[in-house]
């Protein structure tokens, strides 16, 4: 399906006037607009192939319809996402979900949607139909050689797959641990995932990098073998410059302050990859900004400063994503919403006035380094999000129109009210 030009543009006219009011009132107390109009033109956020389906939980899920039933389809909504908001321009795949068959083809697919091919997924967490080697008690760390090639060799056919789409980078994500005590050896699980790493990493092109996630439990709940920021960092430090740390909202302790982290990946060059998402109690895998939005402007203030300070662009230094799960929501409107929070929260963070912010942090002046991060945060920026998109030539009001124009019931009529679109 894809939402014709002269309906977006008809929504728009009928929204010009309020939106001329709001977007005016806001401009007027904000020196720099074109610029910051112009950088939220150029953000952009990958969808992920796997989260356009209705999600689930370990109990069970509730399909919603309409959802895509191959790689052609999944294109074919995350371009239409990308004609809503002109934010979402890129696609994230993952192997073996979404294997490409027609490389060529699914290329061409994605190009006539206005969509390139953002960091390759593989998957080391699932035993495939008919595998023999099995990753119950790990892949990159088993303490069984073969199977530890076996996770090899799969990344390394992600790669080669990725190079055919025109992809540039790798994430690894590992569920690999252990469920009680004493059952692995901790120096060991780490030496042999850095071996299985270090043979995955030299493998990659020139021009790539690898981004390697860490979550702090889940599946496995004694121990994680790439459980915190500091592990990720030791392992890409010993793998090389192409090697980078990559951010999950949701794969952290309670509490942690992952504003600080992302400032010091910032700072020591191994910031590569970032996963957007919220949660109340651990990986939840909520919409962006449902949770905890204060955080999640603290933690993109820290992004803006700390790129800043590196001299990076902000569109393309680092690799943005959603990275979320949908139960009971229509999975488009929920990565419509998911895509506004991230805009709008960029939005704010590039409103802080940095000069000041210093001189107070400089001068212990606490409370006005307070106001000032909360002026921003406070600050309603949908005006200027909305002028970035009509700018673009998207939808002043992208969730608004989708309802209007009735996707989910197409999708489900074009497609049938019982499919699945993702491997778990």
């Amino acid at each position: 399906m894809q939402i014709e030009k002269i309906k977006i543009e008809e929504h728009n006219h009928s929204l010009q006037k309020d939106h001329q009011r709001r977007f005016d009132f806001i401009a007027a107390d904000v020196n720099n607009v074109e610029a910051i109009i112009e950088k939220l033109i150029a953000f952009q956020v990958a969808i992920p192939s796997w989260a356009l389906g209705t999600g689930g939980t370990r109990f069970g899920r509730f399909p919603g319809g309409g959802e895509p039933r191959n790689l052609e389809e999944k294109i074919e909504d995350i371009g239409l996402l990308h004609a809503f908001n002109q934010s979402s321009g890129a696609i994230s795949l993952h192997i073996p979900w979404d294997i490409p068959e027609n490389a060529t083809h699914i290329k061409a697919l994605a190009a006539q949607h206005g969509l390139k091919f953002d960091a390759m997924n593989s998957n080391t967490f699932q035993d495939q139909p008919g595998q023999q080697l099995s990753y119950k008690y790990g892949s990159l760390q088993n303490v069984n050689k073969a199977i530890r090639q076996k996770a090899i060799e799969h990344n390394i056919e992600v790669i080669k797959y990725g190079i055919e789409l025109g992809s540039e980078s790798l994430t690894v994500w590992l569920s690999d641990g252990s469920c009680f005590p004493g059952q692995l050896n901790f120096r060991t699980a780490f030496q042999n995932t850095l071996q299985s790493l270090e043979e995955i990493y030299a493998a990659l092109p020139a021009n790539w990098k690898m981004f390697l996630e860490y979550k702090a439990f889940e599946p496995n709940f004694y121990s994680t073998t790439v459980g915190d920021w500091g592990q990720s960092f030791t392992y890409v430090n010993k793998l090389g410059p192409k090697a980078f740390t990559l951010v999950d909202l949701g794969h952290h302790l309670p509490n942690a302050n992952i504003e600080q982290i992302v400032s010091l990946l910032l700072m020591e060059g191994k910031l590569g990859g970032f996963h957007f998402n919220d949660s109340k109690y651990g990986d939840d895998d909520l919409t962006v900004g449902s949770i905890k939005p204060y955080q999640l402007f603290l933690i993109f203030n820290e992004l803006v400063e700390g790129m800043d300070a590196k001299g990076m662009n902000h569109a393309n230094g680092i690799g943005w994503m959603i990275d979320a799960s949908h139960n009971v929501k229509d999975p488009l409107e929920d990565l419509l919403q998911s895509v506004e929070a991230i805009m709008l929260t960029y939005a704010q963070a590039l409103l802080v006035d940095r000069t000041k912010l210093q001189a107070a942090q400089n001068n212990n002046d606490v409370v006005t380094a307070q106001e000032l991060l909360q002026q921003a945060f406070r600050t309603d920026t949908r005006a200027l999000v909305a002028e970035a998109r009509l700018k673009a030539g998207a939808a002043l009001n992208p969730l608004a129109l989708y309802r209007i124009e009735k996707v989910r019931e197409a999708l489900i009529k074009q497609r049938g009210a019982k499919t699945v679109a993702t491997g778990l």
